[in-house]
C-alpha cells in the first residue's frame, strides 16, 4: 500500500473525552465488536501472516494497521483492502513514533508486537537498550488516553532463545524440552527478550509480581517461536530465503547441495521449527481467549471461557509440535529444487570443513544471473533473501533449544505442522511470490 494512503488510517474524534472513547472501544472489543489491530512488524515473516489472517473476509476485525520502517513491496496485495492501513514509521525515532501512532490511541484495541531492531549483536546491552526503546516509544504513543487507553491486549513475540545463552552454551547438550516456566538463563545475560517482557509487565501490569503501578492496564501475552519458517524480504533471520537461494545457486552453478554444518546438528533434533502460519494462529487464538475472559461469566461452560480463566499475562511456546532432524528433511528439499544428491541422504552429505559465509559470500553475481535469466522473478539482491551468517549459526548451534508445546495444547490450541510440510509449503509460497525460480 502506498504510504500516501496513510491519511485514511487517521480517525480524529471530537466531543467525547478521550478516556470515554477508549473505554467504549475496549467494551466493544470484548464483545467481539469493533476490534482494531496494530501489527508492528507487518512486513516480516509472522507479520505478513498476521495481516493476511486479520483481513480474511470471515474475520471480525474492523480495521488493521500495519507498521514497519519501510513500506511493503508493490507486489504485496493487502494495500487495496479497505480495512487495511499501512504506516511507514521508524519506531526507534521517538518523535516520529509519537506523531504517527498517537492519533491511533483511541482506536487500537489489540497490539501484535512481532518486530525487533537488529543493528547490534544479540546478547549485548546495546541490543537490549535499542529494542526496549522501540517498544517504549510505541507504548508511550498508544497509552496516551490515560487512565483508560483503548488497548485491551498486547501480544509480544520473542523466541525460544529465551531459554538459552549462546555465549554460555556448551557443545552437544542434552535432550531438554523447555517449558514456559523454565527460569531465565541469568541476570548477567543480556537477552533483549527479558528487557521487553519486563517493560510490558511494568507498563501494562499483571503477572505474579505486579507492575503497571499496582494495577493492570491491559492484558498481555508472550509468544516464543523457534526457527521461523516464512516468506519475507525484510527479515534479518530468514531461514527459508537462505535455503532457497542456496539451492537455486547450487543448481545454477552445478554445486553439490551439501549441509555445511556440524554432524550432530545434522543427526539430532537441535531446534524446533515454527511455521509463520502457526505462530500467527497462536497470536490470534490467545487474543480471542483474552477477550472471552473479559466477557464470560465464571459459570460459563464453554471451553474458551474455561481457558480464559488463565488468560492474564501468559507465555506460550509457539512451535510446530514435532521434532525433526536436517538429515530427515534434506533429501526432500533437494528434490524440490531438482538437485541430485551425491549420496542417499546419509552422512556423506555433511561437510563441516567450510561455512556458508565463505562458500556463498561471493555468489551475488550468480544470483543476479538467475534473476535476469528467470524474467518473471521480482528484482532482488542475494542479501535481500539470504543471510549466510545466520545459516551458519543454525547449522552449528552450540546447544539444543527444544521447547514443549504442551501448555498451549492443554488450553485448546491444536494447530500443528510437520517441519517437512512447512519447508515445502514455503518453497511453493516463495515461488508464487516470484522470489525464487519455479524449477
Amino acid at each position: 500500500m502506498d504510504a500516501g494512503k496513510l491519511g485514511n488510517g487517521r480517525v480524529h474524534t471530537t466531543g467525547a473525552p478521550a478516556a470515554s472513547m477508549a473505554a467504549t472501544a475496549v467494551a466493544a472489543a470484548r464483545r467481539g465488536e469493533g476490534k482494531v489491530a496494530l501489527v508492528a512488524g507487518a512486513t516480516g515473516l509472522v507479520g505478513r501472516e498476521l495481516v493476511r489472517a486479520l483481513l480474511l473476509p470471515s474475520s471480525a476485525w474492523k480495521l488493521v494497521y500495519g507498521v514497519a520502517r519501510r513500506p511493503p513491496d508493490d507486489a504485496d496485495d493487502d494495500g487495496d483492502n479497505e480495512r487495511y492501513r499501512f504506516l511507514a514509521c521508524d519506531m526507534l525515532d521517538r518523535g516520529e513514533t509519537m506523531e504517527m501512532l498517537s492519533p491511533l490511541a483511541e482506536q487500537v484495541t489489540h497490539v501484535f508486537w512481532v518486530t525487533w531492531a537488529s543493528q547490534f549483536p544479540l546478547d549485548t546491552q546495546e541490543c537490549c537498550d535499542q529494542n526496549r526503546a522501540m517498544l517504549s516509544n510505541a507504548l508511550d504513543a498508544l497509552l496516551l488516553p490515560v487512565p483508560s487507553p483503548a488497548i485491551a491486549h498486547l501480544a509480544l513475540q520473542t523466541g525460544t532463545m529465551h531459554y538459552v545463552s549462546v555465549k554460555q552454551a556448551g557443545g552437544g547438550g542434552c535432550h531438554v524440552y523447555y517449558e514456559e516456566e523454565s527460569p531465565r538463563v541469568g541476570e548477567e545475560v543480556r537477552n533483549f527478550y527479558y528487557a521487553l517482557e519486563d517493560l510490558v509487565k511494568d507498563r501494562l501490569g499483571g503477572g505474579s509480581d505486579g507492575g503497571g503501578g499496582g494495577r493492570r492496564i491491559a492484558r498481555w501475552s508472550v509468544h516464543r517461536p523457534g526457527l521461523l519458517l516464512g516468506s519475507s524480504q525484510r527479515s534479518h533471520f530468514n531461514l527459508m530465503g537462505s535455503l532457497c537461494v542456496y539451492a537455486s545457486i547450487c543448481r545454477h552453478l552445478g554445486l553439490p547441495f551439501y549441509f555445511h554444518g556440524l554432524r550432530r546438528c545434522w543427526e539430532e533434533p537441535y531446534m524446533d521449527a515454527s511455521d509463520a502460519r502457526l505462530v500467527s494462529k497462536q497470536h490470534l487464538w490467545w487474543a480471542s481467549v483474552a477477550s472471552a475472559s473479559s466477557s464470560s461469566s465464571p459459570s460459563s461452560s464453554s471451553s474458551l471461557a474455561a481457558a480464559a480463566a488463565e488468560a492474564d499475562c501468559q507465555a506460550f511456546n509457539a512451535v510446530n509440535g514435532t521434532a525433526f532432524t536436517w538429515k530427515e528433511v534434506w533429501p526432500a528439499l533437494a528434490a524440490k529444487f531438482g538437485l541430485p544428491l551425491q549420496a542417499d541422504g546419509g552422512d556423506e552429505l555433511v561437510s563441516e570443513e567450510t561455512s556458508y559465509s565463505r562458500l556463498m559470500g561471493d555468489k551475488g553475481a550468480a544470483w543476479e544471473e538467475i534473476v535476469a535469466k528467470e524474467s518473471d522473478l521480482r528484482p532482488t539482491r542475494m542479501d535481500d533473501l539470504a543471510n549466510w551468517a545466520f545459516l551458519d549459526t543454525v547449522f552449528r548451534f552450540p546447544a539444543k533449544m527444544l521447547a514443549s508445546s504442551g501448555k498451549a495444547r492443554r488450553l485448546g490450541f491444536t494447530a500443528t505442522y510437520t517441519t517437512l510440510e512447512s519447508l515445502l509449503y514455503w518453497v511453493d509460497r516463495m515461488r508464487e511470490e516470484r522470489l525464487i525460480p519455479s524449477y
